[in-house]
């Protein structure tokens, strides 16, 4: 046997800014230089726009033309910027995974180039899949533009499109070249989209950091009402809070089993493929993290003050904790279980799920007792939706 060490060192970077295309701007200038090979000569570069937030900032092609006829010495556009369809649904057409590999193709984008995505976090796992196997890795730059994206997935280092009905079945790691959080596009989201990166906050609050969870009760009503200081402040630590565990957690490319970032999302993940993905990741997050919660205090991991206090907040800023497709079945058994096997099934190896003994804390366990998830579904839909209970019986008696 002959066997070596390979030893890599990455640096994951998340820029705050404003007017991100402005040209006076210099923060994407100035990381679109480093890419330089000698110093000279303007580097490709191929951007990839959400066409919905095209739509919703009708000038922001042309502002990037300008950016781009400003810094010509620099960074040079291919071609125009490709607009691709956001939100869950350009996750499941393969056809768009094509579509941007043809343009990398037609355009000369090789590994010394960048690929730039703007948008929601689908679009970002989209088009950061299609760098990342493209040339077997091509530069790219994430531009996230909603309060998920900029707090939660798209300072991430996972890139992934859904398949076999799956939610990210394929998809790789790869860290990118910078995230930049342009805060200005948080104001051309609606209500519910400017909400959805809350949950988020609150969940890494609840397993990591008592403090941020206190912050957040005590600026409750500002929340809810989408302060626009009250969103940035909890972006903000939200994203640091995702980069440190990702940077020290110890297992950055999640080669175990253990994701302690996915509190709450075994159930979620099921809730938005069974609701054909018409309940949205942050109000999926929402109820999955109480259906966790609420398992927790039942198995006496979980005090009720800390339950009634987590499930408090999630409700005060807006979220409801509860959807019908919870009671759904199929031959008797409720659908929403499958989630644990699927998310299993994904890591490979034993299940693992992180559930919350109080707020700031969590442990890690390896199987879910299905006997006592139906009477949590029951009490779920008694407490937070159509007050009757349909959910009992009939499913296994454990998955681990």
């Amino acid at each position: 046997m002959i066997a070596r060490t390979i030893q890599l060192t990455y640096e994951h970077r998340v820029f705050f800014t404003r007017a991100v295309f402005d040209p006076g701007n210099p923060v994407l200038r100035d990381l679109i230089a480093e890419g330089r090979q000698d110093g000279s000569g303007a580097v490709k570069i191929l951007m990839v726009i959400d066409q919905g937030l095209a739509e919703s900032d009708p000038l922001l092609v042309e502002r990037i033309a300008r950016y781009a006829d400003a810094h010509a010495e620099v960074l040079q556009l291919v071609e125009a910027p490709l607009l691709i369809p956001g939100g869950e649904d350009c996750k499941n057409d393969w056809a768009l995974v094509e579509r941007i590999w043809e343009r990398i193709h037609a355009g000369g984008i090789c590994r010394h180039s960048y690929v730039i995505a703007v948008g929601g976090g689908a679009l970002l796992d989209l088009t950061g899949f299609a760098a990342a196997t493209a040339h077997r890795g091509i530069r790219h730059i994430r531009i996230p533009t909603t309060t998920l994206s900029q707090g939660d997935g798209g300072v991430g280092v996972k890139n992934g499109v859904n398949y076999f009905g799956k939610k990210n079945w394929i998809g790789t790691f790869a860290i990118p070249h910078a995230v930049v959080n342009d805060l200005d596009f948080l104001r051309l989201l609606p209500p519910a989209q400017r909400r959805a990166g809350i949950i988020e906050a609150i969940k890494v609050a609840l397993i990591r950091d008592r403090s941020l969870f206190e912050a957040m009760e005590a600026m409750a009503g500002r929340l809810a009402n989408l302060e626009e200081q009250a969103l940035e402040t909890v972006i903000r630590r939200s994203a640091e809070l995702h980069m440190n565990h990702i940077a020290q957690g110890g297992d950055p490319f999640e080669l175990g089993s253990a994701r302690p970032l996915d509190f709450g999302h075994w159930s979620a993940h099921k809730l938005e493929q069974i609701s054909g993905f018409q309940v949205g990741h942050g109000d999926a997050v929402a109820v999955g993290m109480a259906v966790d919660l609420i398992y927790a205090r039942r198995r006496g991991l979980l005090p009720p003050e800390d339950e009634q206090r987590a499930l408090g907040l999630i409700r005060a800023v807006g979220f409801n904790l509860y959807a019908p497709e919870l009671a759904l079945r199929q031959n008797g058994e409720l659908i929403i279980v499958r989630g644990l096997e699927e998310f299993r099934e994904h890591l490979g190896g034993e299940l693992t799920i992180t559930l919350v003994t109080g707020i700031g804390r969590a442990i890690e366990v390896h199987e879910m007792d299905t006997d006592v998830l139906p009477l949590v579904l029951d009490e779920m839909a008694v407490r937070f939706g159509t007050g009757t209970a349909q959910a009992a019986g009939g499913v296994p008696a454990r998955v681990a």
